[in-house]
């Protein structure tokens, strides 16, 4: 923890990144802090400590958390870091675990072009090599390989939170002044007399395709009746972000800099979903209840009238100076594997170029649609965390359709499990953590009979007089 008792912090790199997001220059938070620029100059190249009374005086003068200072951020980018480099494209390199440490600490900025240049090349890799090259021949264009990575890397850069939202949303709710139950009816109100723009709920006949549509030239609001209650309030809150946070939005979306026309609509669209979903569950009162109900997610959803996965959505947001939550990442994926959602405002190094484990219970649940299931994980460098999943139904389709269903999978390192109700009676100490890896492709465990592929690290052994447990059997050694 920041200012351990005895312990000199080196927190040049995280030090600055504060002051940049302050908008202060050295010389600026040198005054607020009393001291001089030039010893802000030593601390941010990581030649001076910092003190506990710095860290202190830091968090009073500008209202931070000093979990700000933690390292948070360096574990992710270590994990996407080692991801990339164990790619057999670098199997030549002898590249040790604490340069690529040292790298994501000092060098956030290095990292993240490294994280893009990489997604560039499996994109390329995968066929797309034609389309990169007409885009990057497009004169002032900028070629984004996955936009949805590039989103997705946005949001993880602002910890998934994002302060003009609440508070627009927060504002929004305190003007309506109504009960969870009575927003629908709020919400249509605002937008028939704010913005003449009228609610109606279609038929499934009318509208086959879309679940919600706004007609520009009529002014209107389509949300198809397959949407559920939760939902039609969700659409509502989100045309109201739109026509009445757009100024927010496109300034949020201009400080991540150039993005191409794709990246930067899904974007605004993520952007303007996360009011939505503030709208519905204001930050106070949603963090608030959250801590009371020590995370009772069906409870919270019930209270709100929202979705399991808005509120488990809405969890992984709750990032406020002085008024956090726990630390959640969350996981959509369907019955076949595929990761569709993914955040994290914690460290669980999501991997960015395949699936999951299947020894993670979030895929179980699609045999057990009715129960909530939990489980303690372990990662191969010892690292626990605690899960909990469920099936959730989307909404329904008109019969012969199939049915949509994922998974949604909420956790949190191990240490603040104990806040949770579903850890209640556990000993967390010592409770068996089930093994998992990040993904088959970067997981070094041996004879593990869930095993897809084999470690890209490793060797892979043929021998036609065993067969193993595990349909893969590699190399001790990792290749260089």
């Amino acid at each position: 923890m920041p200012g351990e008792s005895g312990k000199k912090l080196f927190v040049g790199p995280r030090f600055r990144r504060i002051r940049q997001q302050l908008g202060l220059s050295q010389t600026q938070i040198a005054e607020g802090l009393g001291i001089s620029p030039s010893y802000i100059n030593l601390i941010e190249r990581n030649q001076r400590p910092v003190t506990a009374q710095i860290l202190l005086r830091l968090a009073e003068t500008y209202d931070l958390d000093l979990r700000d200072l933690a390292t948070a951020d360096e574990d992710r980018f270590f994990a996407e870091l080692n991801e990339i480099f164990s790619d057999p494209l670098f199997r030549q390199i002898d590249l040790p675990k604490q340069e690529l440490r040292d790298l994501a600490e000092l060098c956030p900025g290095v990292t993240h072009a490294l994280q893009r240049l990489y997604a560039a090349y499996t994109e390329a890799r995968r066929g797309e090599t034609l389309v990169a090259a007409q885009m990057a021949d497009r004169e002032g264009s900028q070629f984004d390989a996955n936009p949805i990575e590039r989103v997705r890397d946005l949001i993880e850069a602002n910890r998934n939170y994002f302060p003009e939202l609440e508070t627009a949303a927060e504002n929004l709710r305190d003007e309506l002044n109504v009960p969870t139950e009575g927003l629908f009816t709020a919400l249509t109100t605002r937008l028939r007399e704010r913005h003449s723009i009228l609610t109606r709920v279609m038929p499934v006949d009318v509208m086959r395709e879309t679940l919600r549509r706004f007609d520009r030239h009529r002014r209107q609001l389509l949300i198809s009746e397959l949407v559920d209650s939760s939902g039609r309030s969700f659409q509502l809150a989100l045309q109201i972000g739109f026509v009445e946070c757009g100024a927010a939005i496109d300034a949020i979306v201009s400080r991540a800099g150039p993005l191409d026309d794709t990246a930067r609509r899904l974007y605004r669209i993520t952007l303007a979903n996360y009011f939505a979903a503030a709208a519905m569950m204001p930050y106070q009162a949603f963090h608030s209840a959250a801590e009371a109900l020590s995370y009772d997610v069906h409870v919270l959803a019930q209270r709100f009238n929202a979705g399991f996965e808005q509120v488990c959505h809405r969890l992984t947001t709750l990032q406020r100076p002085n008024a956090r939550g726990v630390p959640f990442f969350l996981l959509r994926v369907d019955n076949a594997g595929n990761v569709s959602k993914r955040f994290s405002s914690g460290t669980f190094p999501f991997s960015k170029f395949g699936g999951t484990c299947p020894l993670w219970n979030v895929h179980s649940t699609f045999d057990m649609p009715d129960r909530l299931l939990s489980q303690v994980i372990e990662l191969p460098d010892g690292t626990r965390y605690f899960s909990i999943a469920q099936m959730v139904r989307r909404p329904v389709a008109p019969y012969p359709q199939p049915q949509p269903r994922f998974a949604i999978g909420l956790g949190c390192e191990i240490r603040h499990a104990a806040k949770l109700i579903y850890a209640t009676g556990m000993d967390l100490e010592k409770v068996e953590g089930t093994p998992i890896g990040v993904n088959c492709r970067l997981c070094e465990r041996e004879n593990c009979s869930q095993r897809a592929e084999p470690p890209i690290t490793r060797t892979l052994i043929l021998d036609e007089t065993t067969r193993r447990v595990s349909s893969f059997a590699f190399s001790n050694a990792r290749e260089l």
